[in-house]
């Protein structure tokens, strides 16, 4: 028998893996055996603190808080991201303008920009001046981190125990951070951005430096910010010459300078400094006999007249130089077009109107903005009070249009061949899964354009850009009438679901007014150094007007638009004998309302509706907006040569034009009626109809019965 193989001796390799496998056996055992060592030991020594009753109570929680603290911390931090991005910019930079600007006759109307020499520093403020500021914003000031818990917990139990709102608790490190990277729109949101902000800034900013910059970009009415351009405004005087009664007023116009300016309410400006001087005893900053002088004696101020200073126009006007200002360009004077009367008329009217009817109608804001017949813009409302509030609304906001854009659509129709007399279906229409329907609930059958505009039928011009049109041609003729705001070119782009700013409503419906034509659109004439040199010209240096709109087209239009006052949605915007032509605009849910009009001299839109986006009650383009653009137009109307609508003949109302809004509507109502006949559908069988029929002939053939016997002949038989 042969001898077995010899077996294979093994290898070092294979040793050293043996080696290997057998140490990581021993070492996982014994990091097995020594956690389970320590956890049994950790149970024994912790069971030593194990709590009952109510000590258990707290404990557990104690212990949810940290979880739900825990978990909060991770929230907040997600929130606090938003609010430090808008610290990545250079948000110290004021910008290097100072401009002084001057309405269209010449008249000063305000000044924006600051230079960084104007700025005085904390230090060579007088003491009085510090302290009355720090005395009525912020009394602990230098003892919080920014947010003033205490403070903000006794103004709480104030204004409960008021039941008002009598106090603020806001910090002026708070209300620097608005000032600096927020707007004034009443949300959740901003309050969590401005805490988290506040502390942004106390982390990397000294007190004196906040208290710095909160002093030079607060505004102080009258068109200044900060308060040395207002002690120059009011007083005629540096910030480092007030005494105690001058610095008083000036400290109580951070709280509302609109409502408080001493140029326009010097009575309520002495009671509101006399209330700062109160605030300076509370505080400990000062005894009462030091504030005696300066109760006895109030702040008298320099005339500078009743006129308000137009604010909300005075920053777009900044903003417009800045863009065509060349570089090197620092003091200047612009002349802008600018018109008070028409500014004061807007004004009025918006705020006539919220005060007459706000509550009823569960609306807040305004906004306008004017443009005559050259482009010039004339007036700007971007809100009812830019001491509250100097968001601009007319500018800045972005609201949803609504029916108000219906005329865009048109527009895109009528350049590709369609006329007001083409009829199009304004039955039912589904695009995908959007099913839009009339405001009126119904089917409208077929109807002329010139009716679906008047009456602002919805299906119609969806109905156009679903089976004629195409969404990309109307957004490029938005944005050609010059529309800036982002459109999104979606289907219910039609109906108004973008967002637009009351200036881009009004240059664009300026277009029809200014006979096609686009580009004319501006706020400076001129602008001019201190020396007198004009350094930009608009009627040369601007470029040239260029048309967007076929003449066909544009008379097709504002034959359409001049027929919605008198037989559509818009009656109330009527003006006595003028033509009028516009568009009103109503959002879901009645968010936003608008109407946009224009006679041949002047453009305007109006926009009313809420900060906080809420509902208000029923309110549609036709109502309150139509009424406040009526107001202010009949006032810009008065004592001018009225010029006649590109298209239409004459600027007065005729009986020729009602004729031809009456005969289109008569057209409609008898197409409509054939229509609804034509669709109706049989409701009797075959049968029963033919049954009908002969009963009828029956009826028909059958002689005519005897003449009934007068009650005379009866009684005889």
């Amino acid at each position: 028998m042969a001898s077995p193989e010899p077996r294979k001796r093994r290898g070092p390799i294979a040793a050293w893996l043996l080696a290997l496998d057998a140490w990581l056996d021993s070492s996982l055992y014994e990091i097995g055996f020594k956690a389970r060592q320590f956890w049994e030991a950790a149970t024994i020594f912790s069971r030593r603190f194990r709590l009952t009753g109510w000590r258990r109570g707290i404990i557990e929680l104690l212990s949810e808080g940290f979880t739900l603290g825990a978990g909060g911390i991770v929230v907040m931090l997600a929130l606090a991201v938003p609010a430090f991005q808008d610290t990545a910019g250079d948000w110290r930079a004021q910008g290097d303008f100072a401009v002084t600007f001057l309405d269209r006759y010449g008249n000063e109307i305000g000044q924006r920009g600051i230079i960084q020499r104007d700025s005085v520093p904390v230090d060579e403020m007088p003491d009085h001046v510090i302290k009355a500021v720090l005395a009525t914003e912020d009394r602990r000031f230098f003892d919080h981190y920014g947010i003033d818990v205490l403070g903000l917990s006794r103004a709480i139990f104030e204004n409960v125990r008021a039941n008002s709102v009598v106090q603020g608790g806001s910090s002026i490190t708070q209300q620097l951070a608005k000032n600096l990277f927020l707007t004034n729109e009443r949300t959740l949101e901003r309050k969590i951005k401005e805490a988290f902000l506040s502390l942004w800034l106390e982390a990397n900013l000294s007190k004196k430096e906040i208290l710095q910059l909160y002093l030079d970009r607060a505004y102080m009415g009258g068109g200044t910010f900060g308060i040395e351009a207002a002690a120059d405004f009011y007083f005629g005087k540096s910030v480092k010459d007030l005494n105690l009664a001058e610095a008083a007023m000036l400290a109580g116009l951070f709280k509302a300078p609109t409502k408080y300016a001493p140029h326009i309410n010097l009575p309520a400006a002495r009671a509101r400094a006399n209330v700062v001087l109160s605030n300076l005893v509370d505080s400990g900053f000062m005894t009462e006999g030091q504030v005696l002088q300066a109760r006895l004696h109030p702040a008298d101020v320099v005339d500078r007249g009743e006129q308000k200073s137009p604010d909300y126009y005075l920053d777009w006007a900044f903003d417009e130089v800045k863009k065509i200002a060349k570089p090197g360009q620092h003091s200047l004077v612009a002349h802008t077009t600018f018109d008070a009367n028409i500014q004061k008329a807007a004004e009025e009217s918006v705020e006539f109107h919220l005060r007459q009817f706000g509550k009823e109608y569960n609306v807040t804001e305004g906004a306008v903005v004017v443009i005559e017949t050259n482009g010039a813009v004339r007036a700007i409302v971007g809100g009812r009070d830019y001491g509250a509030s100097q968001f601009n609304r007319a500018t800045k906001a972005l609201r949803q249009t609504g029916s108000s854009f219906k005329p865009y659509v048109y527009a895109t129709a009528m350049e590709h061949g369609f006329t007001p007399d083409s009829v199009v279906s304004g039955g039912p229409i589904s695009w995908g899964s959007w099913s839009p329907h009339n405001y009126s609930g119904g089917s409208a059958g077929n109807v002329t354009l010139i009716v679906a505009m008047a009456k602002s039928i919805n299906t119609v011009p969806v109905r156009l850009a679903k089976d004629y049109l195409g969404i990309p041609p109307i957004k490029a003729m938005a944005e050609a009438m010059g529309v800036e705001s982002p459109l999104e070119a979606h289907k219910t782009m039609v109906l108004g679901t973008s967002g637009m700013t009351v200036m881009d409503q009004a240059t664009g419906y300026s277009v029809f007014a200014q006979n096609g034509f686009v580009g004319s659109r501006h706020g400076i004439t001129q602008l001019v150094t201190r020396t007198g040199e004009v350094v930009y010209d608009f009627a040369k240096d601007a470029p040239p007007p260029h048309r967007v709109l076929s003449e066909q087209a544009l008379k097709s239009m504002n034959t359409m638009l001049a027929a919605v006052p008198v037989m559509g949605t818009a009656r109330r915007a009527q003006l006595p004998n003028i033509v009028v032509a516009g568009k009103t605009g109503t959002t879901q849910s009645y968010r936003d309302a608008w109407f946009v009009g224009f006679t041949g001299n002047y453009t305007a839109a109006v926009w009313l509706g809420n900060d906080d986006f809420t509902p208000t009650k029923n309110m549609t383009g036709g109502s309150l907006p139509a009424m406040v653009w009526q107001r202010l137009m009949v006032y810009a109307h008065q004592n001018i040569d009225l010029k006649p609508i590109p298209g239409i003949d004459k600027p007065f109302v005729d009986e020729e034009i009602a004729a031809k809004a009456e005969e289109a509507q008569k057209k409609s109502d008898e197409q409509a009626a054939a229509d609804a006949a034509a669709e109706r559908p049989p409701v009797l069988s075959s049968r029963t109809t033919q049954t009908l029929r002969d009963m009828t002939k029956l009826f028909q053939s059958a002689p005519a019965l005897a003449a009934p016997q007068p009650p005379e002949a009866l009684s005889a038989l």
